[in-house]
């Protein structure tokens, strides 16, 4: 990096579980975790795992206990609608259905569309694959283009949804949500936005903007796994069949006829995952309190800085899907000339500490659209992130790119890995991978 960038210095905004992780070294010693894998997972907020612990204690069934645990357990299930809904600027019209994350969102939306869903072809998986009746417009290489395609798909012939991605999980870059459902209202569609990258780094006004409908999940917005959110209007989904059939999402039961609740409790038959709920609250919470203008600038400084430092190393390559993009979240992609994607991931893991994603980040047809079919690798940034954390991954790459690796790596069943691997705690032969990279 050069002197100008060195010299900055961008402290974190929040403390975030595993600050302090210190990780083994393959040629020994240690170091501290530098988490560039934001956009796969978010480290959880400390405010979300004191609010977590606070509720523990009263863990109870919810709804139809008369135990006090169990009307403290409802009351704050219950509760963590208000709070989301507020943080995400719900209408009147919309409600909060809790669920396991974007993709069961987004499947759960997907059985209430009463009609044709147009989308992009550069949307990530859980925004291409559940839709029934999918009209599927390939995006054109700048973002005013991109739009005019829209349109015109959608004036050809009627529409039930348009279905966009907020911001996109490979290059971060972000589509203009309130002109797009200008144009979806225009047309006589609705609008659903995943909002799985986009939560975590804008606040996003529902009524404001118009957006029909929101998916997201917690462990991308500093909450832990296992819970989601889709906030939207109530009529599509009062009127659906329940995702799930059962417990909880009845009036009344007989054995010749079935009466079911309105959303949400139509859609979260069982026992609701109340502590992840809890967790998705505190976190929205928490960014609430966060002044957004103060977010938004660490995000870009330390984004502008891990762009301008990767772009000065011979042999590495950003990924870009628009030429007139001139906004997008923390996220940074690239390869490196010579490498393997998750050949870069094992070294910089193994020699340097550092988390990154490789792979094709269940986007595949993103991919091969930016000529990178074979994946590449993806820096992604948060609150906790750093200018101490950029400079050691751009030293990193510039230290592959003009020295190579000081390890010897091999490859088995699609994965590289150190051999040895002298780390503690990893097996010899890797398992298996995935096949949604």
């Amino acid at each position: 990096m050069t002197a100008a960038t060195t010299a900055t210095c961008i402290a974190p905004i929040a403390r975030v579980s595993g600050c302090d992780l210190q990780v083994p070294l393959v040629q020994g010693g240690t170091c501290t975790y530098a988490n560039f894998d934001y956009a796969a997972s978010a480290p959880a907020l400390s405010t979300v795992t004191d609010r977590i612990a606070e509720l523990l204690p009263f863990y109870a069934s919810v709804h139809r206990g008369a135990g006090y645990a169990s009307r403290v357990t409802t009351d704050a299930y219950e509760r963590c609608r208000s709070v989301v809904s507020g943080f995400v600027g719900a209408a009147d019209d919309q409600v909060v259905v809790f669920t396991r994350n974007t993709t069961d969102s987004l499947n759960l939306l997907a059985t209430a569309v009463p009609g044709d869903v147009v989308l992009l072809d550069i949307e990530h998986h859980a925004n291409l694959l559940p839709w029934k009746n999918s009209r599927i417009v390939e995006a054109a290489d700048t973002v005013a283009g991109t739009i005019e395609r829209l349109a015109a798909e959608l004036r050809r012939a009627p529409a039930a949804l348009l279905a966009i991605t907020g911001a996109s999980n490979v290059t971060g870059e972000l589509l203009p949500i309130e002109e797009l459902a200008g144009l979806a209202h225009e047309c006589g569609a609705r609008i659903l936005v995943d909002g799985a990258q986009l939560v975590p780094h804008r606040r996003i006004d529902l009524a404001a903007t118009g957006v029909d409908y929101l998916a997201f999940s917690g462990h991308k917005t500093y909450a832990p796994f296992g819970a989601g959110v889709l906030v939207g209007r109530r009529d599509w989904l009062d009127v659906a069949e329940p995702y799930l059939a059962g417990g909880g999402a009845v009036r009344e039961v007989r054995l010749d006829h079935t009466e079911w609740a309105c959303a949400p409790a139509r859609h979260e038959a069982g026992s609701p995952n109340v502590l992840g709920a809890a967790a998705i609250a505190a976190a929205c919470e928490a960014l609430a309190g966060f002044d957004a203008d103060a977010v938004a600038r660490h995000e870009d400084e330390l984004n502008g800085l891990l762009v301008e430092g990767l772009r000065g190393i011979d042999g590495v390559e950003l990924l870009r899907l628009w030429e007139d993009s001139c906004d997008s979240v923390g996220i940074v992609t690239f390869t490196v000339a010579g490498y393997e994607p998750a050949e870069i991931a094992a070294y910089l893991s193994a020699e340097h500490g550092i988390g990154v994603r490789d792979g094709r980040f269940c986007a595949h047809p993103l991919l091969a659209r930016v000529g990178r079919a074979g994946g590449a690798v993806r820096a992604s940034l948060g609150l906790g992130s750093s200018s101490a954390d950029v400079e050691r991954l751009v030293g990193a790459v510039r230290r592959l790119v003009e020295h190579g690796p000081s390890w010897t790596y091999a490859k088995s069943d699609g994965l590289w890995s150190p051999s040895p691997e002298t780390r503690p705690g990893l097996a010899a032969e890797p398992a298996g991978a995935s096949e949604c990279v």
